[in-house]
């Protein structure tokens, strides 16, 4: 098998295959387990939930109850006089800034005047048990006057402004060529995208511990801990200096991973209190607290010529921010900039708003504002084949993007862009068998074996998608990562505060410094905020930033390391290889090992990674705001049973170009993740609220995609096309196929019941056909 088909699949399961060569034992290329793999697997892995401190408080947290109200007064006194109440905090106990936020400080620690989205919090309670610190919380008098939610986007235009910085968080106006322009087919498009939450595998939980010096050390699963710290050091009125985040096991993050709201309030009570506070949230907190991704109104025309290429896209993109601003910005930049999709388009307008509700709050979650526009595009992509009575394939072809060809942003494609190799990769892969062929398999009607559907009502569809997202930050943003390698007696180690969310990062600095060193043993520090900033762990930063921070300070010791071997031989230390651990030149007459060579000395080098900067999109929507690109294709084979609407989905066939594989099982399983969580907010993740109200704030009622939904991945193939200015030349893997697979299985959906399908989750009565 070709390196550019890295992974295949047995039996219905995505294995690494067996390369041409054979795979390294370690180092760039071999699949390296993680770790912390074992600990995790048998459920000693450390969690903050697993945290103890002496003299140890349980905190609390108060939650309004309402969408929208004014606070007319809080009475704490009977949480206060409560045996066991240690402390009790308010918006009134806030010594710094009252408002935090990542991007916009807009957001109170405690709501003081008004609530402004279910599950805001009001107050938190430290006591010396969970019980009576939840006890405690409850008897917090709060009365409100009750106001009516704004819940629809659309009439938060005219509504009266539901926070001082008004409604209206970000506009983008997206202008490109020549608006009088119309092509010989027309079609459009409404959808609509639901509430997805990222409902994390842990939920959050934290420990705050007072320090001497009046500060405050926050133990939690922070993805962001310098933003953080900053963040909190500023509620508590401290210097940064005095505030420490220490990283704590991550169970799972696929966004924001932690509410800050949450650490601050641990934080605050423990200051008061002087003792160690820890909370632990419950499920129904997790989903109020955290943030979840946008809801979408997607308004598109698309313009055509007889044969099916595209001449103009029209289109309107709303994004319920919900109550504060978040992510909102970002996610509508990259909502507006990939309005259109990886195919060339001469003519585009996009008008883009994000604004605030009294929903719950938005932010991000992998691979927010491409996950809502792919569904859109692809629906009319779909509509366009229809209507000129061309294969779906067949039509993407004809548009397919490729490098050098421009963004309607006016940003060219520089980086590697195979979207053509990919779709065709997708769409010859051999399809499965109906169960009408294979007599000896069981006929799995959408529902189970044990649905209530009949077989004849069952119609097989495919579908295609092709997605695309940025990696990196975007529009001006300073990415830039610290690290440090340090080397004594044949042990590595890699300091860097990368956070390890489940991307894989610690696995990737080990096989950075294996490669570069040619040392087996190399261990990854723990994550605080002692050490140099990393940045958060978004859009595949740390396999580009930190990945890349890590890659020259290694490069950095082995130069020290050769340097003095190859001053005493009078060659250059370019004619010096490391490998298995043996230092050889280029003509064999030296030969030692790296231990020998070190000789009981510790090397040590720091560096940076920076990528080249980007810009901001102007007031036409127009700018280089991306650092690089990563492309996705996804055939899609579902069956629907027509009569009850349920949904099968049997095969997801992926193609993806990932750069350059740095480690293939690795790899397969962050796609393999990707594509199921796509799965689960194409069929059946939707956050209902009820006039801003969450109804089913549960796993029960919060329906995710269990291993017995997962269909069979097939990943068909991975093109390394490496980036050039990418360290390693790879791409983020996870995000795309997030974003690509709704599209996807909608787009079969289509092909199956001959309905538009316009709406994600899609609901049972969407996938109905009347019967004749």
């Amino acid at each position: 098998m070709s390196n550019d088909a890295a992974t295949a699949t047995v039996d219905g399961a995505t294995q690494a295959a067996a390369p041409e060569q054979q795979a390294p034992a370690h180092g760039i290329g071999a699949s390296l387990a993680p770790v912390d793999a074992r600990a995790k697997t048998e459920g000693t892995f450390p969690y903050a939930a697993d945290l103890w401190a002496e003299g140890l408080l349980w905190a609390a947290v108060l939650r309004a109850p309402h969408a929208c109200a004014r606070i007319v007064s809080i009475d704490t006194s009977a949480a206060v006089a409560m045996p066991g109440v240690r402390s009790v905090v308010t918006h009134a106990d806030v010594p710094g800034d009252p408002a935090f936020g990542r991007r916009i400080a807009d957001r109170p620690v405690f709501a003081a005047e008004f609530v402004r989205h279910h599950g805001e919090p009001i107050a938190a309670v430290a006591a010396d048990h969970p019980d009576t610190a939840r006890l405690a919380a409850a008897a917090i008098a709060v009365e409100y006057e009750v106001l009516e939610p704004i819940t629809d986007p659309e009439k938060a235009f005219a509504a009266e402004p539901l926070h001082p910085d008004g409604n209206l968080i970000r506009h983008i106006p997206l202008q490109y060529g020549d608006p009088e322009v119309t092509g010989e087919v027309v079609v459009e498009g409404l959808y609509r995208i639901g509430r997805q939450d990222p409902a994390p595998i842990g939920a959050e939980a934290g420990l705050a511990v007072p320090r001497p010096d009046g500060g405050v050390e926050l133990y939690t699963a922070s993805t962001d801990p310098h933003s953080d710290r900053d963040l909190a050091a500023a509620c508590f009125g401290l210097e940064p200096d005095r505030v420490k985040v220490v990283v704590t096991g991550v169970p799972g993050a696929t966004g924001d991973r932690e509410d800050l709201g949450f650490q601050l309030s641990l934080g605050l009570l423990a200051l008061k209190t002087g003792c160690p506070v820890k909370l632990t949230a419950t499920r129904e907190e997790s989903f109020l607290g955290h943030a979840h991704r946008h809801p979408t109104l997607l308004r598109y025309r698309h313009h055509a010529d007889a044969e099916g290429r595209l001449v103009k896209v029209e289109a309107q993109i709303l994004l319920d921010a919900g109550a504060y601003a978040e992510a909102s910005s970002e996610s509508l930049a990259a909502a507006v900039a990939f309005a259109c999709g990886p195919y060339v388009v001469p003519h585009a307008f996009v008008e883009g708003w994000a604004v605030r509700t009294n929903n719950p709050p938005s932010g991000h979650v992998r691979g927010e504002g491409a996950l809502q526009v792919c569904a859109a595009y692809e629906g009319q992509m779909d509509k366009l084949a229809t209507k000129l009575g061309l294969d779906p394939a067949e039509l993407r072809m004809r548009n397919a993007l490729a490098t050098g060809d421009l963004l309607p942003t006016g940003q060219t494609v520089t980086c590697p862009a195979p979207v053509a190799e990919l779709l065709a990769a997708v769409r010859d892969f051999p399809l499965p068998v109906l169960p009408k062929d294979a007599p000896e398999d069981d006929w799995l009607l959408p529902g189970g074996p044990e649905g209530a559907g009949e077989p004849d009502a069952v119609r097989r569809g495919v579908g295609y998608a092709l997605g695309m997202v940025h990696m990196l930050g975007a529009e001006g943003t300073d990415e830039v990562s610290t690290a440090t390698v340090k080397v004594q007696d044949g042990v590595a180690t890699v300091i860097c505060a990368a956070v390890e969310t489940g991307q894989g990062f610690t696995t990737l600095a080990r096989q950075i410094v294996q490669e570069t060193l040619g040392i087996d043993e190399v261990h990854v520090a723990p994550v605080d905020t002692d050490q140099p900033p990393a940045g958060p762990a978004t859009h595949g930063r740390h396999t580009w930033v930190s990945g890349g921070a890590v890659e020259r300070a290694a490069k950095m010791v082995r130069t020290q390391l050769l340097q003095p071997l190859a001053h005493k031989f009078g060659m250059s230390t370019e004619l010096l290889q490391i490998a298995d651990g043996k230092i050889t030149s280029y003509d064999g007459v030296l030969s030692t090992t790296v231990t020998e060579a070190m000789d009981g000395k510790e090397l040590w080098a720091t560096a940076q990674c920076r990528p080249h900067p980007t810009e901001p999109l102007d007031e036409m929507g127009q700018g280089d705001a991306f650092v690089g690109l990563a492309f996705c294709a996804i055939r899609a084979v579902v069956d629907v049973d027509i009569e009850l609407g349920s949904v099968r989905v049997v095969e997801l066939a992926v193609a993806q170009d990932v750069g350059r594989i740095l480690n293939p099982r690795q790899l397969a399983a962050r796609i393999e993740a990707g594509v199921t969580q796509g799965v689960g907010a194409a069929l059946t993740e939707n956050l209902r609220t009820v006039r801003g109200r969450i109804r089913h704030p549960d796993l029960t009622g919060y329906a995710l995609p269990t291993a017995l939904d997962a269909p069979d991945i097939r990943i068909v193939k991975l093109v390394e096309e490496r980036d050039v200015v990418a360290p390693f030349g790879a791409k983020a893997a996870s995000a795309v196929p997030v974003v690509t697979s709704p599209a996807a299985i909608a787009s079969a959906v289509r092909a199956a019941t001959g309905r538009p399908v316009n709406r994600l989750p899609i609901r049972p009565q969407a996938a109905v056909v009347q019967q004749g």
